[in-house]
């Protein structure tokens, strides 16, 4: 403070008046010690001095006029010479709040997002899908601090989410909520917050309306023998199709296309849909095959499941049967028998076909196999499962095929598809009883049964 200094009352006027003059040399606070006003590149800077407990000489920059009236900047300088006051250093506090707040915003969902997990997604097959879904699907919770989440918010997101204009289906809600818990669990095991706070929540799932039970059930089931023999019939008319076709062009304009008639597949579509049908892969994992995967000597198929490679990344061999060595066989000598790259390309640009790139020709095949509309493609690797299972597959082995990563998805959705020992079991202990037999043997009647029972009674 050497040198010449201007004292003044400062108020709100005079602060004005200053800002607009610009003076060359600080003007003091008459009113509070150390507060006073100085004229930089910025503008007029609030500043306050004031000594440590120690002696310390130290000074302080409040804020720009403007950005922070003279009433708050006093507010401001008083505080900090009340903290002086007690022995403390306000700008060490003003610092450690300032720390804090910057930690603070680290641990909302967004910083987060784009920093460490972003990184860490980014080494992911679909990591950017997965940061847009956790993004789009909980835009209101990004500010938020992580580690403040709780079972309420969680219950108004879904109900919001439920009662939108047009609701999401409950399993996209889930797959949105895990996506989410993968986030928190991550930043729990490095440190970031103290736990998971949504570790033991999990969403309430909806009572199914008829029509859901309905569709659920129509998708996972297996197909009749009739629908077997129509599915195969359906191929090969969607095949014939398709050499038609190639006859037409070729017969109008454009016999430079090659000819389809001397070919066993005309194109990817029906060892693409046989390769499901007996091995019962995810339409994933057959997009992703490779002839790299692909043992046709010793008939089996060596690679890592996708749905589950976060979890489990080392690879599964899993055998072919000799029809389903016969398809691949075909396709690989027609393809020229390559020992690497996408064992199905997409002929367009040799590489991985969109995850949807099967659903036109998979419609096509069923309008011309006949089947039912609701008929998914995926129904082909449940009929695997069920086929097994009916015959008498031992479930972990149906499990290990399946690559289901817990066994108990196999006996959740297959298991009752077993054949019926229990039955044997029940009826065995029924002939133990007096009369048994002729209970058997009379209820081949309609009310024989009914007429022994009353009896017996």
């Amino acid at each position: 403070m050497a040198g010449t200094e201007t004292r003044i009352k400062l108020t709100s006027k005079s602060v004005e008046k200053l800002a607009r003059e610009q003076p060359s040399a600080d003007v003091w606070d008459t009113e509070l010690a150390g507060f006073h006003v100085r004229s930089s590149m910025r503008g007029l800077t609030f500043r306050l001095y004031y000594r440590t407990k120690t002696g310390k000489r130290r000074m302080m920059t409040l804020g720009t006029y403007g950005a922070l009236t003279l009433a708050q900047a006093r507010r401001d300088a008083t505080e900090a010479l009340a903290i002086v006051a007690q022995g403390g250093d306000p700008r060490a506090v003003i610092e450690a709040a300032k720390a804090e707040s910057q930690r603070q915003e680290q641990l909302t969902l967004r910083a987060y997002l784009s920093g460490p997990y972003a990184a860490y997604q980014g080494r992911r097959k679909d990591g950017a899908g997965t940061l847009r879904r956790i993004e789009k699907g909980f835009a209101d919770w990004l500010d938020k601090p992580m580690g403040d989440l709780t079972q309420a918010d969680v219950e108004r997101w879904q109900a919001k989410q439920e009662s939108a204009d047009k609701p999401l289906a409950f399993s996209t809600l889930e797959r949105s909520f895990g996506a989410l818990c993968s986030v928190l669990s991550h930043a729990a095991k490095r440190g970031v917050i103290p736990v998971n706070p949504l570790a033991r929540i999990s969403l309430q799932r909806p009572a199914l309306t008829d029509e859901e039970m309905t569709e659920q059930a129509s998708q996972r089931r297996y197909l009749e023998p009739q629908e077997v023999e129509a599915l195969f019939a359906g191929l090969d008319a969607y095949q014939e199709g398709r050499r038609e076709q190639r006859r037409s062009s070729r017969a109008h304009g454009k016999p430079y296309l090659p000819d389809l008639d001397s070919l066993d597949y005309v194109d990817h579509v029906k060892p693409w849909v046989l390769t499901m049908y007996y091995t019962g892969f995810r339409p994933g994992d057959i997009t992703g095959l490779r002839w790299e995967h692909v043992n046709l000597t010793f008939k089996t198929i060596r690679k890592t499941i996708e749905k589950t490679a976060h979890h489990h990344p080392e690879p599964q061999t899993f055998p072919l049967s000799s029809a389903a060595t016969a398809v691949l066989n075909t396709w690989h000598e027609q393809q020229g028998k390559p020992k690497t790259g996408l064992v199905f390309p997409n002929p367009e640009t040799g590489k991985r076909f969109d995850r949807t790139a099967m659903q036109k020709p998979w419609a096509k095949v069923r309008k011309f196999a006949e089947l039912p509309s609701d008929l998914v493609l995926y129904t082909l690797r449940h009929n695997f499962a069920s086929q097994l299972v009916m015959a008498g597959a031992d479930l972990l082995a149906v499990s290990k095929l399946m690559a289901h990563s817990d066994i108990q998805t196999t006996i959740q959705h297959y298991a009752h598809l077993r054949p019926d020992h229990t039955r044997d079991i029940v009826e065995a202990f029924a002939q133990q009883v007096p009369g048994g037999d002729s209970l058997t043997s009379e209820s081949n009647e309609p009310n024989a049964t009914l007429a022994v029972v009353s009896t017996n009674a």
